[in-house]
């Protein structure tokens, strides 16, 4: 498959990975209605709106659901203690990617040297879902990002399933814009040969 082929398969998986991951929860708590429209998001709000997406990130980069919600518990419990000092949602959400990547990257270094074994991929019963309701071409994409180096998987989830810019994934990783750019490419064709040697 041409890398643009594969760039456009790997896009279509994970943006129906974040649509079905961002559908309503029906068994969430309703949000609170908002008085105040200029009222300051808080903390909660941030956690209600934006967990599960997290969670996924985090799924997608250590596969494994347990240990994903204790990055992202880590990532928000980080957030409420820098909470005075950020300036706005964008900053928090922003604060908030940055801390899941690196919390899955000190989660894959413990794991290497401790050479654990890595159970294998389950999810928790609303990741289950999604994951069910891909097609099998889907599910091959996401059982081929999991085969990736760490880098490389981080670049292309924060890409196609973030939805975040060369800039912004520059900043969640703290790579250059450049290296995020070149790190896409090789991941698109690993992932290509991988798909193509499990297809052949």
């Amino acid at each position: 498959m041409a890398v643009d082929g594969i760039e456009h398969t790997v896009e279509q998986t994970l943006s129906r990975l974040r649509r079905l991951d961002t559908r309503p929860d029906p068994a969430a708590p309703a949000p609170a209605p908002q008085q105040d429209h200029t009222a300051p998001r808080t903390l909660a709000d941030l956690y209600r709106d934006h967990r599960m997406r997290l969670v996924r990130l985090a799924i997608l980069l250590v596969d494994e659901p347990s240990t994903a919600e204790d990055v992202v518990q880590e990532a928000f419990a980080g957030l409420h203690r820098h909470w005075s000092g950020l300036r706005d949602e964008a900053a928090a959400v922003g604060y908030l990617r940055t801390a899941v990547v690196n919390g899955s990257r000190s989660v894959l270094r413990r794991r290497r040297t401790a050479r654990d074994y890595v159970p294998p991929h389950q999810v928790t019963a609303r990741s289950a879902e999604s994951l069910a309701m891909l097609s099998a071409e889907h599910q091959a994409v996401v059982d081929a990002l999991s085969t990736l180096p760490p880098r490389q998987r981080e670049v292309l989830v924060l890409r196609y399933y973030g939805g975040l810019s060369e800039a912004e994934i520059a900043e969640a990783t703290g790579i250059s814009r450049g290296t995020v750019k070149s790190t896409a490419s090789r991941a698109l064709d690993t992932v290509a040969r991988v798909m193509a040697g499990r297809a052949g």
